[in-house]
């Protein structure tokens, strides 16, 4: 049996990956995902949406004040609005990962 830890994809091994299907350093393969990902983190922090093309788009989302209750103590509590990072995968992933045979 799998666990979930297992199964979890890091910046390391995306950065192996990129040096053996890119023919990279591994120096300069680092830059190329830690340069990638800073320059998603800047759209999403200035709140525009980042689109990618057959993956799909991130978009920062108000979500509104409600009510909630704290775990510990039970009392009721407000939760303020703030902002989230959302996903939506574009059809062409949803396709290849519902056409993907898991183990």
């Amino acid at each position: 049996m799998l666990l979930l830890a297992d199964m979890t994809t890091t910046k390391a091994e995306m950065v192996s990956q990129l040096c053996k299907k890119a023919h990279v350093s591994k120096e300069d393969a680092t830059n190329l995902v830690e340069g990638t990902f800073e320059i998603i983190k800047a759209f999403l922090e200035r709140g525009e949406p980042v689109k990618i093309s057959g993956f799909g788009i991130f978009v920062v989302r108000t979500k509104r004040p409600r009510k909630g209750r704290n775990p510990t103590t039970g009392a009721e509590i407000l939760i303020p609005r703030h902002k989230v990072v959302t996903f939506k995968a574009s059809p062409i992933m949803k396709k290849s990962v519902a056409t993907t045979q898991s183990d």
